[in-house]
């Protein structure tokens, strides 16, 4: 029969047995490609950041970064299977707006966002932009209102999806300003934008990245940005504020991985992911969609995350917002 003290002596040594797994894995880590699940189609902002920065990963760390785009549901379908996948650093997701956001949208997840993913860093926030195609006769938010009230049932407002910053940023100025328009969500923010380009929906609220490139062309027509300050890179756009006092939304973009992934992983990730944002030319062009790099240590984004979270439960939940 053992003692006590050899029990003791043997939990001690399986403990220290684990942990220098945890830290031998890290070492080697990563030994294969890493999947990234992002739950948007191609073109959008989530994945035209995941591409930018997995392309970096990959070069420094020798091992493909795979980008899977997996839409649907509003982003949960590609959530929960990173949720559910092994925590082994080789399952990541790009943590976006709409996992803050179905967290009170949603009454029958599967899953709790804040309780299942680990935050590992942030990437950048950027505004969104109300952006309406050129046959909308409104070239201010002013004008817009008034566009809209007199025109009941006529104007369509597009989204990446239910339950994404740019659909709730689209409630919150409807809850603002009174108009009310029809919400058409699409799966992802490139068939929105096709569609906005060809009038079959008139108004979207879009993460700057996917739609800068519209407005600069002059395809599209930027009547705001939801930042509270003016962006640098649309300089004679004013705020949303400017009109609607108080209105605010922007959106949070970052990487995450399933609860219980070793922090020895999660801290390397960290680590390389800082290093990528810090790169001139990498800092650059995260600029120029819409927002500076957010360097800082996983905690930092995971109290973000929290507070991204309750920001938008009060937004859905003003707004009488359900998804079943």
């Amino acid at each position: 029969m053992i003692s006590r003290r050899a029990a003791l002596c043997l939990t001690t040594i399986g403990l220290f047995a684990i942990a220098s797994i945890g830290g031998a894995a890290a070492l080697d880590y990563p030994a294969r490609p890493v999947r990234w699940v992002v739950g948007y189609p191609p073109g959008g902002a989530t994945d035209i950041i995941a591409r930018l920065i997995g392309a970096r990963l990959s070069e420094r760390l020798g091992q493909q970064f795979v980008i899977e785009n997996k839409p649907g549901a509003g982003n949960n379908i590609a959530t929960e299977s990173v949720v559910n996948a092994e925590p082994d650093g080789y399952t990541v997701l790009l943590v976006n707006p709409a996992n803050y956001i179905n967290a009170s949208l949603y009454t029958n997840l599967k899953f709790n966002f804040v309780r299942d993913i680990a935050p590992v860093a942030a990437f950048n926030r950027v505004p969104n932009v109300m952006t309406v195609n050129k046959d909308v006769p409104a070239n201010t938010v002013a004008e817009f209102i008034a566009y809209v009230k007199a025109n009941p049932g006529k104007v369509n407002m597009a989204s990446s999806g239910n339950g994404t910053s740019v659909h709730l940023s689209g409630e919150m100025f409807m809850a603002m300003t009174g108009v009310r328009m029809q919400h058409v969500p699409y799966r992802g923010a490139a068939p929105a934008i096709t569609d906005l380009l060809g009038g079959q929906v008139q108004l979207i609220f879009d993460n700057m990245p996917s739609i800068i490139q519209h407005i600069r062309a002059g395809s599209l027509r930027a009547l705001a940005v939801t930042s509270t300050a003016r962006s640098a890179l649309l300089p004679d756009v004013p705020t949303l504020a400017e009109t609607v006092a108080g209105y605010e939304a922007s959106a949070l973009f970052g990487m995450g991985v399933p609860r219980n992934t070793p922090k020895e992983i999660i801290d390397r990730l960290n680590m390389e992911i800082n290093a990528v944002l810090a790169e001139p030319a990498i800092k650059a062009r995260l600029i120029d969609l819409g927002g500076e790099p957010l360097i800082q240590p996983p905690e930092a984004f995971g109290d973000q995350i929290k507070a991204e979270t309750e920001k938008w439960k009060k937004v859905v939940e003003s707004a009488g917002l359900k998804v079943e």
